[in-house]
């Protein structure tokens, strides 16, 4: 093997024909099975109290009278089943790629929370060895971004059509939030429902709810920031000089946490990762060597996604807003 350079200028150069020495590590199948039935558990109850609130009319009528628990019970799967879909196919999307180019990686933590609208904060893998070039960081990175788009869109279009149309009351409940919409999701809702008069909005099926968050989701992890997908996808495409994308990212969303106190926590999550982790994505071998057409094609569609995705202000509480 050739010797690994230690200039701290340069990077280290690997033969990456000869086998490497690797440490062995086994999944512990048991905290994969725990977590992913803990987080059906509690996005099923999320996805029930969401179900119940399209039931009444997004929470602004009475419950019906007639709805059952049984109905209650799979209507809050129509949110689980949608939102486990997404994110297990984004993190499927990573896995796999790991497994195609032989990187170590562990099976994916799903993280269920009990106590917010979505039921968990999604789900990683963590990937157990350095990855060596920018062509496998590229790859992997933006496998799970992808994946899971290509599962939220047509879950966005199923869960639009069954969603309905209300007449919002004037002036509206105390507590009352409204959700972002990203330009994808106003879009298929324009084409499904057209524009919408004054005071009428759409009533969120579970499945359309699911949708949502996958859409946010798929745009945090594309924040180009450190170890994030989008911080992976950067250093393949811009190396060294991701640092400075890497700043001016968190300082956008810095001014986003002005614009809309929901930027707030991911604000703040950012501020801590580039402290945790520094500005610089670590090295590769072929830092300097620019990536191929095909890739930084890719590169420019996971920029749409990212658009496509984003929302200014995710949640809002109208009456904060208003103040301000």
């Amino acid at each position: 093997m050739e010797p690994v350079s230690v200039d701290p200028e340069r990077p280290a150069t690997l033969d990456l024909a000869e086998p490497r020495p690797r440490r062995k590590f086994r999944n512990k199948l048991w905290v994969h099975a725990l977590l992913f039935v803990l987080t059906i558990g509690t996005t099923s109850v999320a996805g029930i109290e969401n179900y119940l609130a399209f039931s009444a009319d997004a929470g602004f009528s009475p419950i019906p009278s007639d709805l059952s628990w049984m109905q209650s019970l799979l209507g809050g799967f129509w949110y689980s089943g949608t939102v486990l879909i997404i994110l297990g196919c984004h993190e499927l999307g990573h896995y796999l790629a790991c497994r195609h180019y032989d990187v170590d990686a562990s099976l994916p933590y799903f993280l269920p929370v009990p106590i917010t609208l979505t039921g968990t904060l999604g789900a990683f893998i963590r990937i157990r060895e350095p990855i060596a070039s920018k062509r496998i960081l590229f790859d992997i990175g933006i496998a799970g971004p992808i994946a899971g788009f290509l599962v939220a869109l047509p879950a966005l279009v199923v869960g639009l059509a069954m969603s309905s149309v209300i007449r919002l009351p004037d002036p509206l409940p105390p507590g009352t939030y409204e959700l972002g919409e990203p330009l994808l999701f106003k879009g298929v809702s324009w084409l499904l429902w057209g524009p919408l008069p004054a005071g009428y909005d759409v009533n969120l099926h579970p499945v359309a709810f699911a949708a949502w968050f996958g859409l946010l989701a798929t745009a945090l992890n594309l924040f180009p920031i450190g170890q994030l997908d989008g911080g992976h996808i950067a250093y393949a495409v811009f190396g060294r000089r991701s640092s400075h994308v890497t700043l001016a990212t968190v300082v956008g969303a810095v001014v986003l946490s002005y614009l809309s106190l929901s930027w707030v926590v991911w604000t703040v999550l950012t501020i801590v990762m580039l402290f945790v982790f520094g500005r610089h994505h670590p090295r590769t071998w072929d830092e300097a060597i620019p990536l191929d057409a095909t890739r930084n094609w890719l590169a420019i569609f996971a920029l749409v996604m990212f658009i496509l995705c984003f929302s200014p202000a995710p949640i809002e509480l109208p009456a904060l807003r208003d103040r301000g």
